[in-house]
C-alpha cells in the first residue's frame, strides 16, 4: 500500500488531512533506502582519492584532468543542493530523491566504463549532479517523517553517514584496488554504486511516502540562476587553485560574492510577495545561523585531514592505498560511534556537545602531530591511530548533533532547501580548505626539499585553525543561548517574515 503524505506536515501531526500515516516500521525503512543512497553519494567524494594513481595510468591524466575528477564532483554537487532541496519542498522529495538516484547510478556506470579523460570528467560532473539532487532530499525526509522530539537519533544516524562516508572512503578505495588490482580496480569504485542503487530505487519507491497535493508555488528561476552563477564563481577558483597561476583568479571570487550579494537582495524583495527560493528568515533564527556557520568552518578543516594525510602516508612514507586507508580507519570508527551516541543525548546537551567535539578534534589532531614527531618514518601512522581515534569520536559529536540543533527551529515545509542551504556551506567550505591547506602544503613541500613531514604537520595546524574557529562560533552560541534564556519576556523570531510559510501566496 503507496502511503501519502502532505509536504508541509509530519506524519504523527498530519492526521486525516495528509492520508495515511506511515507505519513506524515503514519510516525506518525509508529512512534507512535514504541513508544508504546518502551514504553512497558522499563516499564519493572521497573514495577517489587513494585511485588517483591508478586513474591516472590507465587513461594518461594530466594534472589539471585528475583535478577535475575529484573537484568537478564538489562542484556540481555543492551547484544543484539548494535547487533541488527547493523542488523537493514544493513538488515532493521523493519524486526528487528517486530521479536523482537514477542520475547518479547512471553516471556511476558510465564512469566506471570511461575510456578517455573527457569521459571520466563527465560522468563525475553528472555524478556531482546527481548527488546534489539527492542528498537535500534526506535531510527533508527526516523533518517530514519525525516529530521534533523523534529527531535526534535519525539526525544521529544522518550524522555518522555524512562522517563515515568521507572517513572510510580511502579504505574502500585502497581495498577494492588491492583485491582487483590497480587497472581494474579504480573501475569498481564506480560499479559498486550501480546494484545499491537499482536495489535503492526500487525500495525508494515502495516505501519512502508520497504527497498527497503537491504546492503550485514558484520555483525562483531567477534566484536558481543567480545562486548558481555565485557558488560557481565562488567555487571555481578553489578548485582550479593550483592550475590557475597568479592572484587574479581570486578577482573571480570576488565575483561571485558580488553576484551572490545580488542574489540576497533578489531573494529579499522576491519573497515579499512569493515564496523564495530561500527563506531568508531562517538566518534570524540563531540555532540555524550560527549553525550553519559552524558546519562551513568544520568542514573546511575536517576534510582536508583525509586529503593531506593520505597524500602524506602513501607519498612521504611509501604506504600502500590499503594500509593509508587502513591508517585512517580509527577516525572512521571514533565518528561513527560517537555520532549515534550523540543523536541520543543531543536534545539534553545541545550546543554543549558540539563545543566538547570541537574540542576533543583539535586536542586529537595536536596529539596527532605529535605523535608523527615521537615516531618518525613508516611507523608514525600507526602511532596517530589513538589520536585520531580521539578526533573520529569529537567529530562524531559534532556533525550529528550540529545538524540536529541547526535544523530544530526549521519549519517542515523549508526543510529540503535549509538543509540543502546547510550543506551547500558544508561544500564551499570543503572546498575553501582544501584550496587554501592544500596550497600551504604544496608550498611547503617545494621550500622543504621534499619534506613530506614538515609539509604535513604545517598544514595540519592549519586545519586545526579552521576548527578552533568553529569551536569559538560554538562557544559564541552558547553564551548567547543564556543570554536569550535570561530575557523570558524576548519574542520568538518569525522565520516567515510576519506570514506563516503555508500561507504565502505562490
Amino acid at each position: 500500500m503507496r502511503h501519502t503524505l502532505d509536504p508541509g506536515l509530519t506524519p504523527d501531526r498530519a492526521g486525516n488531512r495528509s492520508g495515511v500515516t506511515p507505519e513506524q516500521s515503514t519510516r525506518w525503512k525509508a529512512l534507512t533506502v535514504a541513508l544508504v543512497a546518502g551514504f553512497m553519494t558522499l563516499l564519493d567524494v572521497s573514495i577517489v582519492n587513494v585511485a588517483l594513481p591508478s586513474i591516472r595510468d590507465e587513461l594518461g591524466l594530466s594534472p589539471a584532468e585528475l583535478q577535475w575528477v575529484l573537484s568537478g564532483y564538489a562542484l556540481t554537487f555543492g551547484l544543484l543542493l539548494v535547487p533541488a532541496g527547493r523542488f523537493g519542498d514544493a513538488r515532493g522529495r521523493r519524486d526528487a530523491f528517486v530521479a536523482g538516484l537514477i542520475l547518479f547510478t547512471l553516471a556511476s556506470a558510465a564512469a566506471g566504463l570511461a575510456r578517455s579523460a573527457l569521459w571520466l570528467v563527465v560522468a563525475r560532473l553528472v555524478q556531482g549532479a546527481a548527488a546534489g539532487i539527492v542528498n537535500p532530499q534526506v535531510s527533508g525526509l527526516i523533518q517530514q517523517m519525525f516529530e521534533p522530539k523523534e529527531r535526534g537519533r535519525p539526525f544521529g544516524l544522518l550524522g555518522a553517514t555524512i562522517g563515515v562516508s568521507t572517513a572510510v572512503g580511502p579504505l574502500l578505495g585502497g581495498l577494492l584496488i588491492a583485491l582487483i588490482g590497480p587497472s581494474e580496480g579504480w573501475r569498481w569504485i564506480f560499479y559498486l554504486n550501480v546494484p545499491i542503487g537499482v536495489v535503492a530505487v526500487w525500495l525508494g519507491m515502495r516505501w519512502i511516502p508520497a504527497v498527497a497535493g503537491k504546492r503550485r508555488e514558484s520555483l525562483d528561476p531567477a534566484g536558481v540562476g543567480l545562486l548558481g552563477l555565485g557558488v560557481v564563481l565562488l567555487l571555481l577558483p578553489l578548485v582550479q587553485e593550483r592550475e590557475w597561476q597568479g592572484s587574479g583568479k581570486w578577482l573571480v571570487a570576488v565575483a561571485g560574492v558580488l553576484v551572490l550579494a545580488g542574489f540576497w537582495r533578489w531573494e529579499r524583495s522576491y519573497g515579499r510577495t512569493r515564496t523564495a527560493l530561500i527563506e531568508l528568515g531562517l538566518f534570524k533564527v540563531r540555532s540555524y545561523a550560527l549553525g550553519a556557520l559552524i558546519g562551513l568552518l568544520y568542514f573546511a578543516g575536517f576534510t582536508t585531514i583525509f586529503f593531506i594525510y593520505t597524500l602524506y602516508l602513501q607519498s612521504g612514507l611509501g604506504y600502500s592505498a590499503l594500509e593509508a586507508g587502513l591508517a585512517i580507519t580509527p577516525f572512521a570508527v571514533g565518528s561513527a560511534v560517537a555520532s549515534a551516541i550523540g543523536g541520543r543525548f543531543v536534545q539534553r546537551f545541545g550546543r554543549h556537545m558540539v563545543v566538547g567535539g570541537l574540542v576533543a578534534v583539535v586536542a586529537g589532531l595536536a596529539a596527532t602531530d605529535v605523535s608523527l614527531r615521537l615516531v618518525p618514518g613508516s611507523g608514525g601512522g600507526w602511532a596517530a591511530a589513538l589520536p585520531l581515534l580521539v578526533a573520529g569520536l569529537g567529530s562524531g559529536f559534532v556533525i550529528s548533533p550540529n545538524q540536529t540543533l541547526t535544523l530544530s527551529e526549521v519549519p517542515v515545509a523549508r526543510a529540503g532547501s535549509a538543509g540543502a542551504v546547510l550543506q551547500t556551506g558544508q561544500r564551499i567550505g570543503t572546498a575553501m580548505g582544501i584550496a587554501a591547506v592544500g596550497a600551504f602544503f604544496f608550498n611547503r613541500l617545494a621550500a622543504g626539499q621534499g619534506d613530506w613531514g614538515g609539509a604535513f604537520r604545517g598544514a595540519l595546524w592549519l586545519t586545526v585553525s579552521f576548527v578552533a574557529v568553529a569551536l569559538a562560533a560554538a562557544l559564541a552560541d552558547v553564551l548567547s543561548g543564556r543570554k536569550h534564556a535570561a530575557d523570558p519576556g524576548r519574542d520568538p523570531v518569525d522565520v516567515a517574515g510576519g506570514q506563516d510559510v503555508e500561507q504565502r501566496p505562490a
